[in-house]
């Protein structure tokens, strides 16, 4: 089935009821995701801003586009799989894909992305389809959008441009706003164009005699409507990398919080729409988002769970990852994938239905790389079984020997999943022995929460307990040693 009718007939199928009992929505989102639905963009309506300032600041109209790549490395197989991706991503973003083009070449054009005589074909293409946009598989410099669009007639964005606009339409909490915002703006910077006159309109005087701007003392070089703007956007990048900073703070605090209680950190990690947030809600009962769309989830989500032997332990869901993840949204968010470096372990999720499994693993671990995360423990969880036909179950299993395999749509697996989670976790170090008095159940509750219990007794002066403790624990339950 075709992405947009699955799509389509989950929508239909799971139509939100506010009065009815809120069951659905401790594990799916189901909320969240009816209230995103209502949001959608609207066929035929355009999305552009009004232009308030003479410069254009593309914002995205993906309505009927028209997918262009360059294939430069690897085989077929691979350049399919990176514009059916390209696809997806245009889908999610809203819009309808009309054709897909790929062109052979060593290296992208440095004018137009792709060769002269390519540039006309797609020309033919927008005009035969009638589409109203070009979407280029990677990212083009301010020249070749400018050449593009003069050849086709058409407004043309590139692969990051698609994925900032897919993360400003699911960005939902403060801190994630302002992390898209500062990508967006780092990435529109460099690429701020005037229109027509307005490229020499000045703001101040234009010289001795004046002009149209000048005037008595207001005579000088003046400054273009275009500085203004980029003058203006420099001071938004600064005032939101400083509240991003102030964010990181509390996020930090936090974190340290649960490192004195010793309470293991493990982050879910991988591919967009590889299953993250449905692991988490079938580990938890989260009520994370779930939506079968590129970038579902962008806020990071961390939640309790508890092991067999009832050692406390947090769960975070982190932002999905993807083949060339503009570099803009990598700095922006490093303080969100900054969860997955200061984790104990990485549960990284991978799609057993995706066609190139093996190209996800490696984009995942490649920006895990960038924010030193590559070093931490890691446990491979390989999803959507129940989707995975055998001869792909037969050959993932000869490749992977040590993952896990599951189902979150099922649960087919995720016993096993716990308990290979548990079996990694880090163990206290201190081992103790101590009779805590009956009147210091706090202690009791503390070493049942924080530590791994060996063995308990209750005599007559209190509780006899034998267990494994971190340091500072330790250090407490030296006067009740026995």
């Amino acid at each position: 089935m075709h992405i947009t009718d699955r799509r389509r007939s989950l929508r239909e199928q799971e139509t939100f009821h506010p009065y009815e009992d809120d069951a659905l929505d401790a594990t799916t989102g189901d909320y969240e995701l009816s209230e995103r639905q209502a949001l959608r963009r609207v066929p035929g309506l355009s999305t552009e801003l009004t232009d308030i300032t003479e410069v254009e600041y593309r914002q995205l109209r993906l309505e009927r586009v028209v997918l262009v790549g360059v294939w430069t490395e690897g085989n077929q197989s691979d350049a399919d799989n990176s514009l059916t991706e390209l696809a997806a991503l245009a889908e999610t973003a809203g819009s309808q894909v009309l054709e897909g083009l790929i062109q052979r070449r060593s290296r992208p054009d440095p004018a137009t992305y792709i060769g002269r005589g390519k540039v006309d074909d797609l020309g033919a293409v927008v005009l035969s389809t009638g589409a109203d946009t070009v979407i280029c598989d990677g990212e083009l410099s301010p020249s070749q959008l400018r050449n593009l669009e003069q050849r086709t007639k058409v407004k043309v964005v590139d692969r990051t441009a698609l994925i900032l606009d897919i993360f400003a339409q699911h960005a939902k909490s403060k801190e994630g706003k302002a992390q898209v915002e500062l990508a967006q703006l780092e990435y529109l910077l460099p690429r701020l164009r005037g229109w027509g006159e307005s490229l020499s309109r000045q703001t101040g005087g234009s010289g001795r005699g004046g002009g149209a701007g000048g005037g008595v003392g207001l005579r000088g070089p003046g400054e273009t409507k275009l500085e203004t703007d980029r003058r203006r956007i420099r001071h938004r990048i600064a005032r939101l990398r400083r509240e991003i900073k102030s964010m990181t703070t509390v996020r930090q605090t936090k974190r340290a919080r649960r490192s004195r209680n010793a309470v293991p950190a493990v982050a879910i990690a991988g591919y967009t729409n590889a299953g993250k947030s449905s692991l988490l809600n079938r580990l938890t009962g989260a009520g994370v988002l779930v939506e079968d769309a590129l970038f579902a989830t962008l806020d990071p989500t961390t939640r309790r769970a508890t092991t067999s032997d009832g050692r406390l332990y947090t769960l975070s869901d982190t932002v999905g990852f993807v083949r060339h993840l503009p570099h803009q949204i990598v700095e922006a968010f490093r303080s969100t994938l900054e969860e997955v470096g200061d984790a104990d372990l990485v549960v990284h999720v991978v799609d057993g239905t995706h066609p190139d499994p093996e190209e996800q693993v490696r984009a995942v671990r490649e920006v895990l790389a960038e924010v030193g995360a590559d070093r931490l423990p890691e446990l491979l969880v390989v999803n959507k079984t129940d989707a995975t036909d055998e001869e792909t179950m037969l050959r993932l299993k000869r490749l992977w020997p040590d993952a896990v395999f599951v189902s979150a749509h099922s649960g087919r697996g995720v016993d096993e999943l716990r308990e290979a989670v548990e079996r990694r976790l880090p163990r206290p170090a201190v081992e103790v022995r101590a009779v805590l008095p009956y009147d210091r159940g706090d202690l009791v509750a503390r070493v049942h929460r924080q530590g791994e219990v060996l063995s308990t007794a209750h005599l007559p002066e209190g509780t006899l307990v034998h267990v494994r403790v971190g340091q500072a624990l330790a250090a407490e339950l030296v006067p009740f040693a026995g």
